[in-house]
C-alpha cells in the first residue's frame, strides 16, 4: 500500500482560518494539480469532520477530459455519522464511496448505497493500520490522504505515510487557524517521521512541494 499525504496549506502550516474557513487557500492551479493526483490514486481520503465541513465530491474533474474511471471516496467514520445530505452519499450509487468506522454498520449509510466497513480502534478512532489493511483486501493499493489534520497526524504518528504533496499558498492564517497536522506526542526527535524533498516548483501563485519518506 502506497500511501500520499496532499496539504494545502497557508505559509505557516495552517489549512483554515479559526472559524473554520478553508475555501480556496490555494488557487486554482494548484488545485488543478490536485485532481490530476487524484486521478493517479485508487482511493482518496477523508475524515467525517472534513466531509461534514467541506462537503467535497473528491472526484477528478479535468478540463476537457473525460474521467471514466473515478477514485474510490474514502470516508473515517467512527460513529457513522457521515450525513446523507452530503455529496459523497448523494453519488455513491455512481462513484464508490466506503466509509470505514468502529462500529457494525447500520442500514442508513448502506441503504444509501455507500459500503460500510467495520475495522479495529485505537483511542476510539479508527485505527490507521487497521484501515489500510481493510482497504488492501479491496484491493485498493495506492491512496491519497486530503483531510483533515487529526487524520494526517494519526498516519505521520504510525510511519505510514509514503510521500507528501505540499502546496502552500502566500498568505499566512496565524496562531488560531487550523494546523495542517493535528497533535500527536513525539518522545525525541529521532522518533519524528523524516522525508526527502524531491521537487519544488510554482504553480500560479502558490508553490508545491514533493516529499518521499526517508
Amino acid at each position: 500500500m502506497r500511501v500520499t499525504l496532499k496539504l494545502a496549506t497557508s505559509l505557516d502550516g495552517k489549512i483554515a482560518t479559526a472559524s473554520g474557513e478553508s475555501r480556496w487557500i490555494t488557487g486554482p492551479e494548484a488545485r488543478q494539480e490536485v485532481h490530476s493526483l487524484r486521478l493517479t490514486h485508487m482511493a482518496v481520503m477523508i475524515g467525517v469532520e472534513t466531509a461534514i465541513a467541506d462537503d467535497p465530491e473528491l472526484t477528478v474533474r479535468l478540463p476537457g477530459k473525460a474521467v471514466m474511471a473515478q477514485p474510490v471516496r474514502i470516508v473515517l467514520d467512527s460513529r457513522q455519522r457521515l450525513p446523507l445530505t452530503t455529496k459523497l452519499v448523494k453519488d455513491a450509487g455512481r462513484i464508490p464511496t466506503i466509509v470505514l468506522t468502529t462500529q457494525k454498520s447500520n442500514r442508513r449509510l448502506t441503504g444509501a448505497g455507500v459500503r460500510v466497513i467495520q475495522v479495529a480502534e485505537r483511542d476510539g478512532r479508527v485505527d490507521p493500520g487497521a484501515a489500510l489493511r481493510a482497504l488492501e483486501q479491496l484491493p485498493v493499493l495506492a491512496v491519497m490522504i486530503e483531510g483533515g489534520g487529526q487524520v494526517a497526524a494519526s498516519f505521520l504518528s504510525e510511519g505510514l505515510v509514503d510521500a507528501i504533496e505540499w502546496f502552500r499558498a502566500p498568505i499566512v492564517l496565524g496562531d488560531e487557524g487550523r494546523p495542517a497536522v493535528g497533535a500527536f506526542v513525539l518522545k525525541d526527535l529521532t522518533a519524528a517521521p523524516r522525508f526527502q524533498r524531491t521537487a519544488v516548483q510554482a504553480v500560479g501563485a502558490d508553490l508545491w512541494e514533493r516529499y518521499e519518506r526517508v
